[in-house]
């Protein structure tokens, strides 16, 4: 680490919006992603992080609904759009477990889709099992296809050098 707090060659951007993320400052995060969200990169973080800030604050479901619509309509490949697809998947998980509406069959759907358009190689692929594997277990309450989605994401994280916890 050098003495600004980055590791040389990081992106500072990618640097502001991970230590803002890492304090719960999500609208903050954001915010710096807002006037890159014609790059479906930007576009699905950003989408990620106001689907976060609903997870853990039961807050800002309208705003991330918009996000998700700006990411997936700027998507132009498969990955991207299974990217978003997942995203739009974990909405709906949130909405349904913190009884904010039951958008179950949405959830499902959402993870299905993005399961059609990533390929098993996917580097989104580990991170997509968990969350089917979240949707097994609390809302289908089908434990065994929760345990297999579980097995699945921690072999491809594995398999991908990646370490586990920040996949999930």
């Amino acid at each position: 680490m050098s003495g600004s707090g980055t590791t040389a060659g990081d992106d500072p951007l990618q640097t502001a919006v991970w230590r803002l993320r890492s304090r719960g400052c999500w609208t903050d995060a954001a915010a710096l992603l807002a006037p890159r969200t014609a790059d479906p990169a930007a576009a699905l973080e950003r989408a990620g992080l106001l689907v976060e800030r609903c997870l853990f604050t039961c807050e800002g479901w309208a705003e991330a609904e918009d996000a998700l619509r700006t990411a997936e309509a700027v998507a132009r490949d498969d990955e991207e759009r299974g990217g978003a697809a997942s995203e739009r998947g974990r909405l709906a998980y949130a909405a349904t477990r913190l009884g904010v509406r039951d958008r179950a069959d949405e959830a499902r759907s959402a993870l299905g889709r993005a399961t059609a358009l990533l390929s098993p190689a996917s580097p989104r692929r580990p991170l997509l099992d968990f969350r089917r594997g979240l949707v097994s277990e609390h809302i289908v309450d089908a434990s065994q296809a929760a345990l297999a989605s579980y097995h699945r994401a921690y072999a491809g994280a594995t398999a991908q050098v990646r370490p586990v916890a920040a996949v999930f």
